[in-house]
């Protein structure tokens, strides 16, 4: 049976952050993905927004990470020379109702410690973006995009480098602790029939967004109480078929399980809106035209130039929740052997966004978790 020191869990944004990490230090590393190339989950179907801090509970994980993340990917983006930009965003408040909700954003940004933003009055908000209509807004300067999937080759050759190998087409089938580390079984998903290869290693580390309570569930005298419950929240999102007349992110005031229907641009400039929040049993991303009706009166709110006609499906997004519909929202997990009692095994749950803006600092969290 062979030995590999560590073995992350998946080849998204957060394992790859986390295998380079782990090399980076000296660590024999093995990525295993199931699937038979990188960045196929969740972070192939969102935004690529570089988020500033905003919205989460001050000194949570979300908050703390993101808002080193944010600050250490735009400089691994300009010495990586991964193309970006920090465009920022203006977050609306459609009507005087909603201005105390914006406020209560802006104090939580500061309570976190972002001192950036800008508090914009109708007039000011309409001198950045003429066509806009709002009550009120708040400019966030540090908020931007980011190639996601050239960070993952990027951070993929950084492992890489460092001698960490990628193994695609490699599903994790079971593990099991031992003295000195887990047993792990790891299988083809092309060959369904054929004999799992056998691996030790002393630290596992499951990355698997999605999947990661599944994963955690194959792993051998974890006990049930020790993996969340999963709760999908399923966002579709339309492309615009007209240029857009917005150099900012346009978000409008946050609703329960998302940041609502926002406007995002990609690097080309084109614009694509969402996600809205349908709650599923079942991981799907099928985009049904007719839910066009709703985008247009959500978008209609900070953008009443929208034209008839001018959306299109895209595609579907799905974020990994840890609480359901109502339920407030819930921070990073991240349970090392303290929190389980499994030496070397490092369960990663509910990483949604703002996930690829912290990868980075999220990486070293981890292999702190691991090392204690």
């Amino acid at each position: 049976m062979d030995h590999v020191e560590t073995v992350v869990i998946g080849a998204g944004v957060v394992g790859l952050a986390v295998a380079a990490a782990l090399a980076a230090r000296g660590h024999e590393v093995l990525i295993l993905e199931a699937e038979r190339a990188i960045g196929t989950g969740t972070r192939s179907r969102n935004s690529e927004v570089l988020h500033a801090g905003l919205y989460y509970p001050p000194d949570s994980l979300k908050a703390r990470l993101c808002i080193a993340g944010n600050a250490r990917l735009y400089a691994y983006a300009q010495a990586r020379h991964i193309d970006h930009r920090r465009c920022g965003k203006l977050i609306v408040a459609s009507d005087a109702a909603q201005i105390p909700r914006l406020e209560r954003i802006a104090a939580n940004a500061l309570a976190s410690g972002v001192d950036t933003l800008e508090w914009l009055d109708a007039d000011a908000a309409r001198r950045h973006e003429p066509v806009l209509a709002c009550a009120a807004a708040l400019r966030s300067p540090t908020t931007g995009i980011i190639d996601s999937h050239a960070l993952m080759l990027s951070l993929l050759a950084d492992a890489e480098n460092h001698g960490a190998t990628l193994a695609l087409d490699a599903p994790l089938l079971r593990a099991h602790p031992d003295a000195t580390g887990l047993v792990l079984e790891v299988g083809s998903a092309s060959a369904p029939g054929q004999a799992p290869t056998r691996l030790h290693t002393h630290a596992l580390f499951n990355c698997a967004g999605l999947h990661a309570q599944r994963m955690a569930a194959s792993i051998d005298g974890l006990s049930p109480a020790c993996i969340p419950p999963t709760f999908y929240a399923k966002g579709r999102y339309f492309s615009c078929t007209r240029k857009p007349p917005f150099s900012h992110l346009i978000y409008p005031v946050p609703e329960d399980g998302g940041l609502g229907v926002h406007l995002t641009l990609d690097l080309a400039g084109q614009a694509r809106f969402g996600p809205d929040v349908e709650w599923i049993d079942a991981i799907e991303y099928s985009v049904d035209p007719r839910a066009a009706d709703g985008f247009y009166a959500a978008i209609r709110r900070y953008w009443p130039d929208l034209p008839d006609g001018a959306l299109q499906p895209a595609y579907a997004g799905i974020r990994p929740k840890l609480a359901g519909p109502g339920a407030p929202a819930t921070d990073f997990r991240i349970d090392g052997p303290s929190a389980h009692g499994i030496p070397g095994l490092v369960n990663l749950f509910g990483i949604e966004s703002p996930g690829l803006t912290a990868s980075l600092a999220l990486a070293d969290h981890v292999v702190a978790c691991w090392q204690g």
